[in-house]
């Protein structure tokens, strides 16, 4: 009853969902690709139904980059294994691209309609289904169960936050978590809330996200264009809107000793990007943004505008610390491991609700301190950044720390191996 409900509701709020990717499109045009994908309508001729399709979901950018490790590995031991590889997002879909084949498909995750789902379990009739970290939908697991579709969630997390909502929609979480073959957690405060849902948690694995390579390139050419600079540099990463504008105050507030740093702001989100330039512009501050450097380098400017995708590498090789976007306002933080991984201290604000266990680890291991405001972390930066010293201890630190947890993907691998029975032959 609650599910056709439910199901009801998914299929009046269809034209809504098309209002809403036009208008992300407007910004992001990666929203307007194939959009009858969502709905579970495809172009092509149906899959064969032979057991090698392996179809794994990664909504967004983070969970893409996280799925290329696993998916290197699953490659290796599945030989003639045939990817599917769903996403929700424009940031994730265009990462993902570089993980497919020519003889493989990406698609987007089909909107949680009955119909939907069915006629994309029908079209490309994976042998196993694999979903990174949060994206279990009550359509998708209840037709997968029925459909004989093992539906595994891996590198699993949920935050208390998302535990109290889903108990609140309880009849629909948590047969849709109950449903699932196997549930693999991130860390046992996570296996915890998961198993209060009734998911089928077989294992504590660690974070996908930490064996993710590092653009090397990236990293190397962000370290060669901070040696040219006169003043460090201290990028506000993966900001979110409200804290830019909270950030721009505090600095024009401390200028006469901020001025004495290179100040570096990536938003989260690209649709924002000139927004944001503009605000830096309206308090006085000059801007020079990322994609007028060309292969030269950064400009001179008060404020430098990350305003380009695919390259985190790059800003925190330029960065001798981070500002962590998302936990200055209550919205959970961002994903701090590629800071670590790329040896940038990390100062972090009081919400990291999305990543507790790792900003935890991370500040007991010395990689990253925690202030509970942006001010007080823009104070906190200017005297890291006067302390060569203590800022390369904390650098050290913060690369022991990301090496020390890796190790997920081939946990992960050998898990959905024992599950497998996979066909001879290939």
């Amino acid at each position: 009853m609650i599910l056709g409900l439910y199901s009801w509701l998914m299929r009046c709020l269809q034209p809504l969902l098309r209002r809403k990717l036009a208008r992300r499109g407007d910004q992001e045009p990666g929203y307007l690709l194939a959009v009858e994908e969502r709905f579970g309508r495809y172009t092509d001729s149906p899959w064969p139904d032979d057991g090698k399709t392996i179809w794994l979901h990664a909504v967004s950018l983070g969970e893409t980059r996280a799925a290329a490790e696993l998916l290197s590995r699953l490659r290796s031991r599945l030989p003639g294994m045939r990817l599917l590889l769903t996403h929700g997002t424009a940031t994730g879909r265009a990462e993902g691209a570089r993980l497919v084949l020519e003889s493989e498909a990406q698609v987007w995750q089909p909107w949680d309609t009955p119909d939907a789902v069915s006629r994309f379990l029908a079209h490309f009739r994976p042998r196993i289904g694999i979903l990174l970290e949060t994206e279990v939908w009550p359509n998708l697991a209840a037709q997968c169960a029925s459909s004989g579709v093992p539906l595994l969630l891996a590198n699993a997390r949920l935050s208390e936050k998302s535990l109290k909502s889903a108990l609140w929609l309880g009849c629909l979480a948590k047969p849709a978590y109950r449903s699932l073959h196997a549930v693999w957690a991130q860390n046992t405060d996570d296996a915890e809330r998961l198993r209060a849902l009734g998911a089928p948690v077989q294992g504590v694995f660690g974070n996908l996200k930490f064996d993710a390579q590092i653009d090397q390139d990236q990293l190397a050419r962000g370290r060669a264009w901070r040696a040219a600079q006169s003043r460090p540099v201290m990028v506000f990463a993966s900001s979110r809107e409200g804290e830019e504008a909270d950030f721009l105050r505090c600095l024009r507030a401390r200028w006469d000793v901020a001025q004495s740093v290179q100040w570096l702001l990536v938003p989260r989100h690209p649709q924002r990007f000139e927004a944001v330039a503009d605000a830096v512009q309206a308090l006085g501050f000059t801007v020079s943004r990322r994609s007028e450097w060309g292969a030269t380098g950064p400009q001179p400017a008060d404020v430098w505008l990350g305003n380009t995708l695919g390259e985190m590498a790059t800003y925190y090789g330029l960065s001798h610390a981070a500002l962590l976007g998302g936990s200055f306002a209550p919205l959970g933080g961002q994903n701090l491991i590629e800071a670590a991984a790329c040896a940038c201290p990390i100062l972090m604000g009081p919400h990291t609700f999305n990543f507790s266990e790792v900003a935890e680890l991370a500040q007991q291991a010395g990689a990253a301190l925690r202030l509970e405001s942006l001010e007080l972390a823009l104070a906190e930066g200017l005297d890291l950044l006067a302390d060569p010293s203590r800022c390369a201890k904390m650098a050290e630190s913060a690369s022991r720390f990301a090496q020390a947890h890796r190790g997920a993907a081939d946990r992960t691998a050998a898990a959905i191996m024992e599950m497998l029975t996979w066909p001879t032959g290939c």
